[in-house]
C-alpha cells in the first residue's frame, strides 16, 4: 500500500464539508417551505437545530458550515428571500438580535472584529437564497491563515454543540436591549 503522505503533506480531513459542497440541505425549489432548512430548524429542539436564541419574529442559529467558531445566523421565521420583504417589526428585531449576537460573542470568545452580511440572491452569494439570513462572523487577528488559502480547510477549535451551549447560556444572561 502506498503511503498517503508520500508527498510530504499532512492531511486534515473535514468530511462534513462534502455535504455542503454537494448542496445538502439547500432547497431546490425556492417556494418549497418543507425543503427550506431555515423553516425546518425552528421546529427542532434548540440543541438539534443549533439554535442559540428565539425571538418573536427572528431567531439566532449557529451556521452548520461556519467560517469561524461562533459564526451565527440571524433568521426571520417568515420565509422571505429579500431584506426589503421584512416589515418594520421584523427589521427592529433583526437588528436587535444582530447587536445582541455581537455582544454575546464578545462575552464568550473575545473576537477582535466581526463580519456582518446578507447575501441577496444566488448571484449575490446566498447559499440559501430563498430565505433571508444575516451572517454574524467573529474575527481574530491571524484567523485568515494559510489553511483556507493553501489547503481549502478551516480549522475550528470547538464542536458546534459546545459553541451553541456557550452562546445560548451567555445569550440568556445578557440583557435584551430596552429591558
Amino acid at each position: 500500500m502506498d503511503d498517503p503522505r508520500k508527498d510530504g503533506f499532512d492531511r486534515l480531513w473535514t468530511p462534513y464539508r462534502m455535504a455542503y459542497i454537494k448542496g445538502e440541505n439547500k432547497p431546490s425549489d425556492p417556494e418549497d417551505l418543507e425543503g427550506c432548512p431555515f423553516c425546518s430548524i425552528p421546529r427542532m429542539s434548540d440543541e438539534d437545530g443549533l439554535i442559540v436564541a428565539r425571538g418573536e419574529l427572528v431567531y439566532a442559529v449557529l451556521n452548520l458550515y461556519p467560517y469561524n467558531a461562533g459564526h451565527l445566523l440571524v433568521v426571520p421565521y417568515r420565509h422571505v428571500p429579500d431584506y426589503t420583504d421584512i416589515d418594520a417589526d421584523e427589521v427592529a428585531e433583526y437588528g436587535a438580535f444582530t447587536q445582541k449576537a455581537m455582544r454575546v460573542i464578545r462575552m464568550v470568545s473575545a473576537p477582535q472584529g466581526f463580519n456582518l452580511g446578507m447575501n441577496q440572491g444566488a448571484v449575490g452569494g446566498a447559499g440559501i437564497a430563498a430565505h433571508l439570513h444575516q451572517h454574524v462572523i467573529p474575527r481574530w487577528g491571524g484567523d485568515t491563515n494559510f489553511m483556507p488559502v493553501i489547503a481549502g480547510t478551516r480549522v475550528l477549535p470547538q464542536l458546534l454543540s459546545d459553541t451553541r451551549a456557550l452562546l445560548a447560556e451567555a445569550w440568556s444572561a445578557e440583557p435584551y436591549p430596552g429591558s
